[in-house]
């Protein structure tokens, strides 16, 4: 995937945590500490807004559902 330059302002304390990470060799620089730091939000905002739209969701009519699928589908199989 093509990469995009972008410019940001951290704050001082923010940023000599950074520094010292990379001089660890924890990240490689730090773009790469930026952009793991940018995915790992993103993905943690992706399972949360899932974990919503969960909670959203009524288990009795969800068991339902899986009941009804279910004996569907056991009607299919043959006896042994």
């Amino acid at each position: 995937m093509a990469a995009a330059k972008v410019a940001i302002s951290l704050d001082e304390g923010i940023l000599t945590r950074l520094d010292r990470l990379v001089q660890q060799r924890a990240f490689p620089n730090r773009s790469k500490a930026i952009e793991q730091a940018v995915k790992e939000k993103l993905e943690r905002l992706d399972r949360s807004r899932l974990a919503r739209e969960c909670a959203k969701l009524d288990p009795a009519f969800e068991k339902a559902l899986a009941d009804e699928g279910l004996s569907g589908e056991l009607a299919e199989w043959p006896e042994y």
